[in-house]
């Protein structure tokens, strides 16, 4: 009989933790050794088409606060769902989902529960903190996606006996666009860029200042002093744009900034750059780094959370310190004005990517964890047993590419 596994996602939002999620349920669905269910706080946003194509029916848990009527409702809801489901495991992915979903597995009586972290700075008020260390201890593992998320975890007095590493994965199908770089400018509407000589990407939300929007812009600023026939594209949305889109201004950086918004087309995005960027003060673990990674190109990134764990210095890329513009431009005119180590560190970050961060290591890593505590809690599942232990990585990263 297979294990019932259920995923809960925050939304259907464009961020790391909703992506992750989403392809790790396609993962557990297409392997054939699960019966996957998934289930959401809101169901609004981008990502909601592709969530509807790995499930028709995903029931949607509406919060406004944890302390309220509503909030007992949908609690009461979830754990009717969980036990009518006979839920064999839940695994939660970020902050909210983890109070809910813990909270709610515990009172349902699913056997095995999985909280997850995905950042290290954590500003959350008092009362938030302590709802989540009530989480954590609801759960018998967290599953951290970096070694600093790790460390962090350990600070805040988790055990490390009950704290699993598992690092994002990608598809490189995801960033492989196979065009020339002016088609791929066409693709983006971008034509207007074809007149520069190198392009310098930031692929980034607008929604939280811990992003540094403003080290990434100054740093353009002397990058454009030294190589004037540089151009830098922005991908991302929400609230701060308007700030951002000022200062981009009050730089003189308007004619050789392009804002792109929301970027469906990754692929062209990251075919046409030569350079990439994340200039953030905090991090879990980046999926933009592994993307720019995985797309072949050179990344400069802020040595914060778990860039350090992709990018190897000086051979995939280059680390500096938060808010440290002057080191990040020049590392970037180096770059962009020794275009053959560019390339170099490109082909050597995209196989370190196919190496380290492939969907199959993901999954693999996310079936052994799950084994271990389905046979610990008593559902001992022989097919699980048989795929993760007989098999191995290698034999997985073959099925979930045909």
């Amino acid at each position: 009989m297979k294990q019932r596994i259920l995923q809960l996602v925050d939304s259907f939002n464009e961020g790391g933790s909703e992506r992750q999620a989403l392809e790790l349920t396609r993962l557990l669905r297409d392997c054939g050794r699960y019966d996957v269910f998934l289930a959401t706080l809101n169901h609004e946003g981008p990502l909601k088409g592709e969530a509807q194509s790995l499930m028709a029916d995903i029931p949607t848990y509406q919060l406004t606060s944890f302390c309220n009527r509503n909030a007992a409702l949908q609690l009461r809801r979830f754990v009717a769902y969980l036990r009518k489901n006979e839920i064999d495991l839940i695994q939660s992915h970020d902050f909210y989902t983890n109070i809910f979903g813990m909270t709610a597995g515990f009172f349902a009586g699913v056997p095995v529960r999985i909280a997850s972290r995905r950042e290290t700075n954590c500003m959350r008020s008092r009362a938030q903190l302590i709802l989540q260390r009530i989480a954590y201890g609801l759960a018998q593992q967290v599953v951290a996606n970096s070694d600093a998320v790790r460390v962090k975890l350990v600070a805040e007095r988790v055990s490390k006996k009950r704290i699993t590493v598992i690092h994002n994965g990608i598809a490189p199908s995801r960033v492989d666009a196979s065009t020339s770089r002016n088609e791929s400018l066409k693709q983006l509407a971008l034509e207007a860029a074809r007149g520069f000589r190198s392009l310098v990407t930031i692929v980034a939300n607008m929604r939280h200042e811990v992003k540094d929007y403003p080290m990434f812009l100054r740093a353009a600023q002397l990058v454009k002093l030294s190589v004037p026939g540089t151009a830098f594209l922005i991908a991302g949305e929400g609230q701060l744009r308007p700030s951002i889109e000022a200062l981009t201004e009050e730089l003189g950086l308007r004619e050789s900034v392009f804002f792109l918004g929301r970027c469906e087309k990754v692929s062209h995005l990251l075919n046409a750059s030569d350079v990439c960027v994340l200039s953030s003060r905090a991090e879990g673990f980046s999926n933009s780094i592994l993307e720019y990674m995985a797309a072949g190109c050179p990344v400069v990134a802020t040595n914060v959370g778990g860039a350090a764990e992709a990018i190897v210095e000086g051979e995939t890329g280059y680390l500096v310190d938060s808010g440290d513009y002057i080191s990040m431009a020049k590392r970037l005119v180096g770059l962009i004005r020794n275009p053959d180590k560019a390339q170099a560190m490109g082909e050597s970050g995209k196989l370190r990517v196919e190496q380290n961060f492939s969907l199959s290591s993901l999954l693999y890593k996310t079936e052994e964890l799950y084994q271990t505590l389905l046979n610990a809690s008593g559902r001992r599942s022989e097919t699980v047993l048989t795929a993760a232990d007989a098999i191995g990585p290698e034999a997985l990263n073959r099925s979930t590419t045909q």
